[in-house]
């Protein structure tokens, strides 16, 4: 999906360049995957209300079908937000779970 219109570069970046090291571990990345994907659906929550209230006009608009594509292209574009930058949400979010995992495994001891 070309996104040169929300001025989104179309090469992946990493996320998260500055908040980690380069080698992390796997609980690292997974903390990264899980931060990124919530993003993602707060985005996509977020451009759903933003549409809710658009109607099509013409004798191919409207209809369930319409509906439903205009959800999945919600949820792809923020998707596509999240994986290349985002809004910040998935730093502060994997910063959360980084300091929650080290209370918890400190009180474990």
């Amino acid at each position: 999906m070309d996104m040169k219109f929300l001025n989104i570069p179309s090469q992946p970046q990493a996320v998260l360049q500055n908040s980690k090291p380069q080698q992390a571990t796997a609980f690292e990345q997974k903390a990264q995957e899980t931060a990124v994907t919530f993003e993602a659906v707060f985005l996509s929550q977020i451009l759903k209300s933003m549409s809710l209230g658009l109607k099509s006009d013409g004798p191919f608009g409207g209809g369930h079908s319409e509906e439903v594509f205009q959800d999945l292209l919600s949820e792809e574009m923020a998707n596509h937000i999240a994986r290349n930058g985002g809004i910040g949400l998935s730093e502060s979010v994997y910063r959360e779970i980084l300091k929650t995992q080290e209370v918890g495994y400190s009180n474990a001891k």
